[in-house]
């Protein structure tokens, strides 16, 4: 009977090991045709040659990707960095306040900032390019606001505000009420709780929030091209623009598409192990 039962769980194990190693591959398929393409001279680039791998190996593509999407990466960093760090810094004092400091009306405001997380995009285009040129006006800096990477910033940190205020204070219900009136009976303030008690304890929050914000930023596309001039494109706009005249440079666009998927994939790397822990955090009590 043991016997029986370890052979079972043997070939459950094997089951599953498959079925996993046959998701990898259907996942790395786009990946290898990606790369497998990049490497190819124009000649060979075309989609009817798409799985086969390069007869000639080459790098010319990289290069002339790299030329091409160089300046509109700066402008995706200068983009997505600041706008990440500052979404995280306004949803944690946000979640903070309405999870552990409440007051009158804490639930309906709550409420409303949640209202914000269902307006679509297209739907405040119109609005957001005046007010954004009004700001060219009012603080006489042309091309800073409505043109530039400030605005498009602000646009993302505004509408991003709030989904970084429900992961963190959903997340921030998770941390003992104990905690909090402990450092009130120590004299500890609001700022001075938020410092010491809840701050240090928010690193999966904050993973979660980068992750999101980050990756939303950098895979802008709409709000780039309406919101700012060709020097300020990220390298979404840019990625789209690379195309020739008379035929389609395949392998370099396959090349500047993985060039552009670099750093999220390095977000994902580096804080990938706190987002899952960060996300459900709170799910039961929030």
């Amino acid at each position: 009977m043991t016997a029986v039962v370890t052979r079972r769980a043997g070939a459950a194990t094997w089951v599953r090991f498959g079925l996993l190693l046959a998701f990898v591959v259907v996942f790395l398929i786009p990946i290898y045709v990606l790369l497998a393409t990049s490497f190819k001279p124009l000649t060979e680039a075309d989609p009817g040659q798409a799985w086969n791998l390069p007869r000639t190996w080459t790098g010319e593509a990289w290069r002339v990707a790299w030329e091409k999407l160089s300046p509109g990466l700066w402008n995706s960093v200068l983009l997505a960095v600041p706008g990440a760090l500052l979404s995280c810094a306004l949803g944690s004092m946000n979640g903070y306040v309405l999870s552990k400091w409440r007051f009158p009306g804490a639930d309906v405001l709550f409420t409303l900032f949640l209202f914000g997380m269902f307006i679509p995009y297209q739907g405040v285009m119109i609005p957001l390019v005046q007010l954004l040129v009004k700001l060219n006006e009012w603080t006489g800096l042309q091309g800073v606001f409505y043109g530039g990477i400030p605005g498009l910033v602000l646009a993302h940190v505004v509408y991003g505000i709030p989904i970084c205020t429900l992961i963190f204070r959903n997340y921030y219900v998770t941390i003992p009420d104990e905690l909090v009136e402990a450092s009130r009976v120590d004299g500890a303030g609001m700022l001075r709780t938020y410092w010491s008690v809840v701050l240090p304890v928010s690193a999966p929050a904050f993973a979660v929030v980068i992750i999101w914000q980050f990756t939303s930023l950098w895979n802008d596309f709409l709000f780039a091209v309406f919101l700012t001039s060709p020097t300020s494109w990220p390298a979404t706009v840019m990625l789209n623009n690379i195309a020739g005249a008379q035929a389609t440079p395949y392998s370099q666009q396959m090349a500047a598409a993985v060039l552009a998927s670099i750093p999220t994939m390095l977000i994902y790397v580096l804080l990938g192990r706190f987002f899952m822990r960060g996300l459900m955090a709170g799910a039961l009590k929030g």
